[in-house]
């Protein structure tokens, strides 16, 4: 098991030590440019302030207006209840009301950064601050490719795309329900899930949250591979908890975020809100009714445990209100992105990104795809939000994900980390030398500045067509999507497994037998 932080980085032996994918991993991480940031999450240029003092104060007003005046419901939870009453809160039948600034309060109690632990210390990370984390889709149950089409995802396609994360330098998290394996059954993929994340990957990631008892097998899982005793001070596994927007949090998710929350586990509450439909259409409210959501669900937490690591999440996105399609990468939703950072940021938690990395309606990695993800891709990571999920593969609004946008999405990812690394200003960069070296009318390409640089001035992409028309036609005439094809088979090809004691191993084989022989298949 991993041991506290004054041992990790004690030297470790072949049964016992851990690397990030060894040639795997160097032949995918890019070459000098990529490699000098893939390890860097810490953003060096700042958040874009979208709103002044007086709009900031006016959302916070309203979404305690809504605390207050409408309340939140808690269908089925008499302990959250209970917890609520002792507070201090009006409770009433389901419904919980809190006095103007009682949830902040609450809130306050919640770290305004802190770190989660990989099963290698190298892949640990923080959150919070000006640390940027990115995560690969969420809860798809297709998945698509260019050789075998739209079809469900099974537990080979999970395992595939935690693999590639494990290898990409520009995921940070292993996510959570990458894409859902309904293959196996519902009350039980989750153990696989786990598994998967535990022993493919070393980086942090997400636990079942669907019932208690897949919330609590999680959870024990993480402590076969970690230890209790590190659990009880350190986070290594995270919580997804959807808001049943609007305003209500049902039995499920607000008893899964007890669960994580009495473990000292990561929680992010996450408020879904479709604007028209789980909200009014204007995004102010909506951003307000959010910002309440999510501070009741925090405050949730710090009576379960004050203390408790969380993240102020949110989902939101517009909608075609002639045809109820949801629509991605908006304006509008891309708005929200700018002012819930804000928001967060004076909660003094770390902040999910609203609008949710590179996400798109789009039915296949086409224009459509592209545009809207590099739209909402731009707005999560200039708003200064600490965590970006669907960073890669989303596609057809959540249903799918695909195999080819996921690692032209890795591309972009590097991409926008190098954006946020800023830009330097200093004797060496300025490179007077390099003039002193080549006068006017000379060219560059061979002064010692150059040839000192040229493999980590610029960000170097592995898909890219650059190169002149005639020698894209020699080479077959390869669209973006293609090239990606042979991406992503050469990554899973060269995928190698970091090792793992083996007894932690077959300890949560153990686990994970007794678990499933315990209860009949459940499909539904």
């Amino acid at each position: 098991m991993i041991q506290p932080e004054s041992a990790l980085n004690a030297p470790r032996d072949a049964n016992h030590a851990v690397r990030r994918g060894g040639r795997a991993a160097r032949r995918t991480s890019g070459n000098g440019a990529n490699a000098a940031i893939s390890n860097s999450i810490q953003r060096m240029i700042p958040a874009y302030q979208l709103l002044d003092e007086e709009a900031l104060v006016a959302i916070e007003r309203q979404a305690d207006w809504i605390l207050k005046e409408v309340g939140v419901e808690f269908r089925g939870d008499d302990v959250a209840l209970a917890l609520f009453r002792d507070a201090g809160a009006e409770v009433s039948g389901n419904r919980v009301r809190l006095d103007e600034g009682h949830a902040r309060h609450l809130c306050s109690t919640a770290p305004a950064e802190y770190k989660m632990h990989g099963r290698d210390p190298a892949t640990s990370f923080v959150l919070g601050g000006d640390h940027v984390v990115l995560m690969p889709g969420y809860g798809s149950p297709f998945v698509t490719d260019l050789d075998q089409g739209r079809r469900y995802a099974s537990l080979e396609d999970f395992q595939n795309f935690v693999k590639m994360t494990y290898m990409s330098p520009w995921l940070h998290h292993s996510g959570g329900t990458v894409c859902e394996p309904v293959d196996v059954p519902v009350n039980k993929r989750h153990l696989d899930m786990v598994y998967a994340h535990l022993r493919y990957s070393t980086k942090p990631f997400m636990g079942g949250v669907t019932a208690p008892d897949r919330a609590e097998d999680s959870v024990a899982m993480a402590r076969l591979v970690f230890g209790e005793a590190f659990m009880e001070k350190n986070a290594v596994i995270q919580a997804n908890i959807n808001v049943n927007s609007p305003l209500i949090y049902d039995d499920t998710m607000s008893g899964a975020l007890r669960i994580y929350a009495a473990a000292n586990q990561s929680v992010a509450v996450s408020p879904a809100i479709f604007g028209g439909a789980m909200g009014p259409v204007s995004q102010a409210a909506i951003v307000a009714q959010t910002l309440a959501e999510g501070m009741i669900g925090i405050a949730l937490t710090q009576l379960v445990r004050k203390g408790c690591p969380v993240v102020l999440g949110s989902f939101h996105s517009t909608m075609n209100l002639k045809s109820g399609a949801l629509t991605f990468g908006s304006p509008e939703a891309n708005l929200s992105s700018f002012a819930m950072a804000q928001l967060g940021r004076r909660l003094g938690v770390p902040v999910r990104s609203t609008n949710g990395g590179q996400i798109t309606a789009a039915n296949s990695a086409d224009g459509q795809a592209m545009q809207d993800s590099t739209s909402s891709m731009w707005a999560s990571m200039l708003s200064g939000a600490n965590q970006v999920w669907h960073a890669a593969g989303w596609l057809e609004g959540g249903l799918t994900m695909s195999y080819e946008k996921f690692v032209l999405d890795l591309d972009h990812c590097g991409m926008m980390l190098r954006m946020i690394q800023g830009l330097k200003v200093n004797d060496e960069e300025l490179a007077r030398d390099s003039y002193r070296e080549s006068g006017p009318g000379d060219n560059f390409f061979s002064t010692s500045h150059t040839m000192e640089h040229y493999s980590t001035a610029n960000y170097q992409s592995d898909l890219i067509e650059a190169g002149p028309y005639e020698t894209w036609l020699e080479n077959g005439s390869q669209t973006a999507e293609q090239r990606a094809t042979s991406k992503w088979k050469e990554m899973v090809n060269a995928y190698e497994a970091p090792p793992i004691d083996p007894g932690v191993d077959e300890a949560l084989k153990d686990f994970i037998h007794q678990r499933k022989s315990g209860v009949p298949d459940a499909w539904y």
